[in-house]
């Protein structure tokens, strides 16, 4: 279980190591490794989702270890409130950002192994928090340097941890 404590509250996640075990590990690593302390989410779409784990509040992009097979063939959906790795178009390029769906996103799933089908792959869910990530959700946003649906106000992931429970 992940403990998130945010500047709008917390949020626990549950893990899922049974269907995505490469991706539980490396968020947790990057829990342990303290890389999601004081970094913001910096995407915010209402009615879709809210990203994090990739900048500090300065806007500055933090280092990543190398990235992680996709694992969305898992059989986990992307609904509202499941927690999934971010990427780029290379299916297999996630590291540290990760995202939070406000709704069923179905069009992000696993449909085949193609450049187009990979899908996004969920490795946990919210369990406590939802409230708080509703209200992330509502966060008015702007366009900064060449990032769009910025948070105006910084919404702060001030510590992540593992906690038993």
């Amino acid at each position: 279980m992940i403990l998130m404590k945010t500047n709008k509250g917390d949020i626990k996640i549950e893990l899922n190591h049974e269907k995505a075990p490469k991706s539980c590990a490396n968020f947790e690593q990057y829990v342990k490794d303290g890389h999601y302390d004081n970094t913001i989410f910096h995407r915010v779409i209402k009615g879709f989702m809210i990203q994090g784990g990739g900048f500090t509040p300065e806007f500055e992009h933090k280092e990543t270890r190398d990235p992680i097979e996709n694992e969305a063939d898992n059989g986990l959906k992307n609904e509202v409130g499941s927690v999934a790795l971010a990427r780029t178009n290379d299916p297999h390029s996630a590291t540290t950002q990760f995202f939070i769906n406000t709704v069923d996103n179905d069009f992000l799933n696993f449909k085949s192994k193609t450049m187009s089908g990979w899908g996004y792959c969920v490795f946990g869910k919210v369990v406590e928090g939802m409230d708080v990530v509703f209200e992330i959700e509502k966060a008015k946003t702007e366009t900064r340097d060449m990032y769009r649906d910025v948070p105006k106000e910084d919404i702060i992931i001030e510590s992540c941890t593992i906690i038993e429970e």
